[in-house]
């Protein structure tokens, strides 16, 4: 007999996976340096336990949800869209979680406030307090980051005048305006793919990376895709130009975002636009918006070089491991080339990714919202760095441009695997937290296990 799955239900069960995770994060979160704990504290463990309960209460409502939008009578974007609201909302002023980014775009923000070169030096040449809550490998290191974000990083810093509190306050209004934007989008772009609006906004909005990482974590990721999104919107419209705007202008915030331009070309040439037309005014209005953004963000054109910011020792993308197990080899047999592995891996993966993206446009032309999510995917799994929450850049057009629902399942099952991969302190594991993480996990399975067993005893008594 399967589980009873409704609409109010799937909200509660997620709103209590939100609200646990709030809460562990009290004292397991990313929290200011100050605040934080020893992990081996009974505060801290707790925490931890706390946030993996409710990270897979979270999952379980996900994925009951998916059942009823694949059931009979699925529910309306606009009823979905109220789900993710309450899910957020435990969210909002809970700590940083699974990543200490965010003190990062504060540092960078208040650097370009007070006229630092952000692409020149790292955080560490602003000094102080703020400084030091960024993670000690992102010190010494320049933004990665375009123009764009950096002015609204820079205009926060100037109105929260510095102040912790309201800075990570200030950045998470800033990200839930971008996951707004995402899922503003996605209803649009799947009635165009001839998909089902409810099932992108499932996949697309409801994606527990995006509570936990663009939400939680308050990752600039969501400005990038928010505008990415509206930018398609305009350019299936009657504004490509302004789509090339948009679209650009998501670029400026991460680089990934500027291959959604040849979405935007291929778009206006199905409406009926000459190639050479539809390539010379994306072109224009692309770099008129690059020149204006950067001009008047003030930061300069550094952002181009800061594209080859090094990458996290404890990285864990394909090239990467390839690289590191290159290196082990060669060092095993004395070769003097081992320091080069791990940049040739690189070197390859984007070869590799360059040689992907270019076969999925000639393959995937007439549907150019599914190669731009398929190449954006290939851009995330071959870069040199990779992240959970970078898995969102292709899942984003991929659940509203999927052409069948057995792609979106198996994006679904990446993420509740992708989920479960950063503690909530954005740190490497050791073998006490995986035990604790683990355990808050299994104590979730049991307490969903034992729910299920109490619906199943009425009805089973009363087939009796």
């Amino acid at each position: 007999m399967a589980f009873p799955v409704d609409l109010r239900r799937c909200q509660i069960l997620g709103l209590a996976g939100t609200a646990f995770l709030a809460a562990g994060g009290e004292t397991a979160g990313a929290l200011p340096v100050r605040d934080l704990l020893h992990p081996a504290s009974a505060g801290a463990a707790l925490g931890l336990v706390a946030v993996y309960f409710g990270l897979v209460l979270l999952i379980a409502a996900w994925a009951l949800l998916g059942r009823l939008v694949r059931g009979p009578r699925p529910p309306a974007p606009r009823a979905l869209l109220l789900v993710l609201a309450v899910w957020a909302t435990p969210l909002l002023l809970a700590p940083p979680l699974f990543s200490r980014d965010v003190y990062s775009y504060l540092a960078q923000g208040a650097m370009v406030d007070a006229h630092i070169d952000v692409y020149a030096h790292g955080p560490s040449q602003l000094g102080g307090p703020l400084a030091g809550e960024v993670a000690p490998l992102w010190r010494h290191t320049g933004a990665p980051y375009g123009p764009v974000f950096l002015a609204v990083a820079a205009a926060l810093s100037a109105l929260t005048r510095g102040e912790l509190p309201a800075g990570l306050f200030g950045m998470r209004l800033v990200a839930l305006a971008g996951v707004a934007l995402m899922a503003s989008a996605l209803p649009r772009l799947a009635r165009h793919s001839g998909a089902d609006p409810s099932a992108a906004l499932w996949l697309g909005a409801l994606n527990p990376l995006v509570l936990l990482h663009l939400v939680a974590g308050a990752h600039n990721d969501a400005v990038m895709l928010g505008l990415l999104g509206v930018g398609l919107v305009a350019a299936l419209g009657r504004w490509p130009i302004l789509g090339a705007v948009l679209v650009t202008l998501a670029a400026l915030v991460k680089a990934p975002a500027a291959l959604g331009l040849a979405a935007v070309v291929v778009l206006q040439v199905r409406a009926g636009r000459s190639t050479a037309k539809a390539l010379v005014t994306t072109a224009v209005a692309a770099a008129g918006t690059t020149v204006a953004a950067t001009a008047a963000a003030g930061t300069g054109y550094g952002w181009i070089g800061a594209l080859n910011t090094p990458v996290s020792p404890q990285n864990w993308a394909l090239t990467t491991l390839l690289g590191r197990a290159t290196r082990a080899l060669l060092e095993h047999l004395g070769s003097d080339l081992a320091p080069l592995a791990i940049p040739a891996w690189h070197t390859l993966g984007v070869v590799t990714a360059g040689v992907a993206i270019v076969l999925i446009w000639l393959r995937l032309r007439p549907r150019p919202l599914y190669a731009l999510g398929l190449s954006l995917a290939a851009v995330a799994a071959l870069g040199p760095a990779i992240r959970p929450w970078y898995a969102l850049w292709g899942l984003f057009l991929i659940a509203a441009a999927a052409p069948s629902t057995s792609v979106r399942h198996r994006m679904a099952a990446v993420t509740g695997v992708l989920a479960l991969c950063v503690l909530p302190g954005g740190g490497p594991a050791d073998t006490g937290q995986l035990v604790l993480a683990v355990s808050g996990g299994a104590l979730a399975v049991v307490v969903l296990w034992q729910a299920h067993q109490a619906e199943l005893a009425p009805a089973l008594g009363h087939t009796a």
